[in-house]
């Protein structure tokens, strides 16, 4: 029996650079209004958005400016939010950069049922602090609230944001939790990581026996331009195949039909999760280098 929940996710470019932070946020967010709007016409029953959507990818800098931009959780932006995802019938996945109290911050995903009602959130777990331009620990805390599994009006769900996706653990966790589909919104940019883009979710959505939906902005982002965000936003089923996959440069809505009944289909002849062996496995929790 199909179980069918249509699926989109946002890629958009920041243009905007000379305003204050403030008002780059609203305008930000002013521009995903219309892509939302759009999923809803279409029938969208589960929109994510990008890595921290109202603003640009402010971490390739470190200045203190930004701190401005961060919110409660929930709060302005969720409440705004939260009138379409009640219009459109619509669970919202919102990345946000959430003030948890003056001067601790995370970067944080609120999730949205259908009715407009604040399900719960997300923090992401690992805070890269690289060289070039993803300077992050300036910025955000640790996440705290582990793998939350987030049951919606139309599936389980689980997130992790962009950096999380290099560590397998965080989709094994969410996956033994009873998430059918994984969100990872992300912003990375052409270079060290983009061979990885379509290799590691493809390969954790087949060894986990789930659907990822996975997203990252667009463009290069003045004044900064450290790197291209390459787009490329993409949907995989349980045996890692490519649904739908946006462009590389377009402000654009993906979208893609996931049949949920696959995931029973598929783990019932990978027997995965029938063949681990956690009680050997436990030097992986151990304080190793």
């Amino acid at each position: 029996m199909e179980r069918i929940v249509k699926c989109g996710l946002t890629q958009v470019h920041c243009p905007y650079f000379e305003e204050p932070p403030g008002e780059i946020k609203e305008k930000m967010i002013a521009k995903h209004i219309p892509l939302i709007e759009e999923a809803g016409k279409q029938g969208v029953k589960i929109l994510c958005l990008q890595e921290i959507f109202h603003g640009p990818y402010f971490c390739c800098e470190q200045d203190a400016k930004w701190y401005a931009t961060a919110e409660a959780v929930p709060g302005p932006i969720t409440e705004r939010l939260a009138e379409y995802a009640k219009k459109f019938k619509m669970v919202l996945i919102v990345p946000v950069y959430e003030q948890a109290l003056a001067g601790v911050y995370y970067n944080t995903a609120a999730v949205l049922d259908a009715d407009g009602s604040y399900l719960g959130k997300f923090r992401k777990i690992q805070i890269p602090h690289t060289w070039p331009g993803f300077f992050e620990k300036f910025y955000f805390k640790p996440g705290n609230l582990g793998f939350p599994v987030f049951e919606t009006a139309y599936g389980s769900i689980g997130i992790f944001i962009c950096y999380d996706r290099h560590f397998p653990e965080c989709a094994r966790v969410l996956a033994l939790k009873g998430a059918e589909i994984l969100f990872n919104p992300s912003a990375t940019t052409m270079g060290k990581s983009h061979y990885l883009w379509e290799l590691e979710q493809p390969a954790q959505a087949v060894a986990n026996g789930v659907f990822i939906g996975a997203n990252n902005r667009v463009g290069t982002e003045k004044p900064w331009e450290f790197g291209e965000f390459y787009g490329s936003s993409y949907f995989v089923d349980p045996r890692g195949k490519f649904l739908a996959k946006g462009s590389r440069d377009q402000d654009e809505l993906v979208t893609a039909d996931l049949d949920l009944e696959q995931i029973r289909e598929v783990r019932d002849g990978w027997q995965f999760f029938r063949d681990r062996r956690p009680e050997m496995y436990t030097e992986i929790c151990q304080h190793l280098p």
